[in-house]
């Protein structure tokens, strides 16, 4: 439950009246849904590397340059399945269950997991264009879901009042220690991470929740005020950049 300033609420509510509007509630069975896939992926990594002493999931879905270069582009999205550790794993569904859960109540389902996608695509795309190394790992789809954050913090800063700040402000914290500290040491796709926030925010920028609260008290509701075209405008935006770039890529 948020508190609201009464500027910001319909002119029927009395003035100077705070009111509480409750958020979205629906249970976030995307986000769920991906960290189960994510789990039993790594599983069969571990199984397969016991049983057959190679990492089948990895060799079929790890991004690699020369791979995608003769046709095997589902490696531009499938990296976001695999990892390389439990250390690896463990971090990026702890972030992904942090982020996610809130963002699909906000987002709603269908949109949630359009940003996930597109966050991964547009991460190993940026990957395979400034990177020849291997790469695997959710975190491309995750820094997808920061840049969203942030662009839904600050599309809802005026109903958000006093909490903007300090909610903008652990965002932009988050992306500064990923990006230029966690993201300068050795084995990091840091590429990854920017393209998959440059792909959230393109994408977040249209496609973002437009909160007004309607109602009259105590009946109160926050209604989502995007029309729905737009949405689709942002996620046709990243296709049609990051698989020009893609293409690029290829051809070059």
């Amino acid at each position: 439950m948020n508190e609201y300033p009464a500027s910001d609420v319909p002119q029927n509510v009395p003035p100077q009246q705070p009111v509480r509007v409750a958020l979205p509630q629906a249970a976030p069975y995307v986000t769920y849904t991906i960290i189960g896939i994510t789990v039993f992926i790594y599983i069969l990594q571990l199984a397969t590397q016991a049983l057959l002493q190679v990492d089948v999931p990895v060799a079929f879905f790890i991004k690699a340059n020369d791979l995608i270069r003769e046709g095997q582009l589902w490696r531009l999205l499938t990296p976001a399945l695999v990892h390389g550790s439990f250390a690896h794993i463990g971090f990026n569904m702890y972030a992904l269950f942090s982020f996610g859960t809130s963002l699909e109540r906000y987002f709603g389902r269908g949109r949630f997991l359009t940003l996930y996608l597109l966050g991964a695509f547009a991460g190993n795309v940026m990957s395979f264009l400034f990177s020849d190394a291997y790469s695997l790992g959710a975190s491309t789809a995750i820094f997808g879901l920061i840049g969203a954050e942030a662009v839904f913090l600050y599309r809802n800063r005026k109903l958000l009042a006093g909490q903007f700040r300090s909610a903008i402000g652990n965002v932009l914290f988050i992306i500064a220690i990923n990006l230029f500290l966690v993201g300068s040491l050795p084995g990091i796709d840091n590429w990854g991470h920017i393209g998959g926030l440059l792909g959230g925010l393109m994408f977040t920028w249209f496609a973002s929740p437009l909160w007004e609260i309607e109602g009259i008290q105590p009946m109160l509701q926050l209604v989502d005020k995007r029309p729905a075209r737009e949405v689709v405008t942002g996620a046709v935006l990243v296709l049609a950049v990051f698989g020009a770039l893609a293409m690029w890529g290829i051809v070059r």
